[in-house]
């Protein structure tokens, strides 16, 4: 298993945790999780990539081993201002590849067509942005949010950390034992009576009272100057969970100017941790492509 190191940096108020497996400065990648999940999951990925990449992965605030947000939920636009000065920490003066998974995947989509110069290259591993929303839905979301609010959700405790691999193996059965144990460790934590908590703040889970603006995501991808290797998964129930039907997910493909298309059989929507040599050599090819 490829050792890392932990960075820390104080971002916009927040102990910012960074995990990094030093490399080659000009083999130089970062990795953004997806909800719920923390940079240690990309473990099982750095250790199937062939060269010696340089790779750092945040904790998204509220992940991890990063500092949870001081308000009372979370705000998407936190991500991209918080991805920004991460950046400006790693590599501030030339364009660098980005690679994100689900929420990270969205993110990163994003933050690429706000900020097209300091990309060089985007991996999106299953993360195509959420169903489109109407206005007459925004009552409803305002008042489910509110009360959210004041009935805040928390999140289940595990007895052991065998328990908790044990959940992370219920919910994927692909996962084998070995890594599920090694992801137990990192997104667990010993807690005061003895069990395991999660190290993910459960604000997480209120939802978002912004409404999710397709036209507004879509804008943002059409702005992407860099090159966009777009990954799903063949067993990935993500999209109709999400809402998107076959025309739209195409629809969202064709809103980038330079896009190749892939998909990973035998794999669900953590595809990283199902097939991580498959997804390594896909990022490879597509990073190394053209390189001197």
């Amino acid at each position: 298993m490829r050792p890392s190191e932990s960075l820390h940096y104080d971002i916009r108020g927040l102990r910012y945790h960074v995990r990094h497996w030093p490399g080659r400065a000009d083999r130089r990648m970062v990795l953004l999780h997806g909800w719920m999940d923390v940079s240690a999951s990309f473990q099982f990925l750095v250790d199937a990539l062939a060269a010696d990449w340089d790779v750092y992965a945040p904790d998204w605030r509220g992940y991890g081993l990063t500092d949870w947000d001081r308000s009372d939920c979370y705000w998407f636009p936190d991500y991209l201002a918080d991805l920004e000065q991460v950046l400006d920490r790693i590599q501030p003066d030339a364009p660098i590849n980005l690679v994100g998974h689900s929420l990270g995947g969205n993110v990163g989509a994003l933050y690429a067509g706000v900020r097209p110069a300091r990309i060089a290259k985007f991996v999106n591993l299953e993360g195509f942005g959420m169903s489109r929303t109407q206005s007459e839905q925004a009552p409803q979301r305002y008042a489910r949010w509110l009360d959210e609010l004041r009935d805040k959700p928390a999140l289940k405790p595990y007895a052991s950390f065998a328990a908790l691999a044990d959940r992370l193996q219920k919910n994927n059965p692909r996962l084998r034992r070995d890594r599920a144990e090694f992801l137990a460790r990192h997104w667990g934590r010993p807690a005061e009576d003895g069990g395991v908590a999660l190290r993910s703040d459960p604000a997480h889970k209120i939802v978002n009272p912004m409404l999710y603006r397709y036209e507004e995501a879509r804008a943002c991808w059409e702005r992407i100057t860099a090159p966009v290797l777009w990954v799903d998964a063949a067993e990935s129930k993500t999209l109709g969970q999400i809402g998107i039907t076959p025309e739209d997910y195409a629809e969202r493909r064709a809103a980038h100017r330079t896009l190749r298309y892939e998909t990973v059989q035998e794999a669900g929507h953590m595809l990283h941790h199902d097939q991580p040599e498959r997804v390594a050599r896909l990022i490879e090819d597509f990073l190394l492509d053209g390189a001197t």
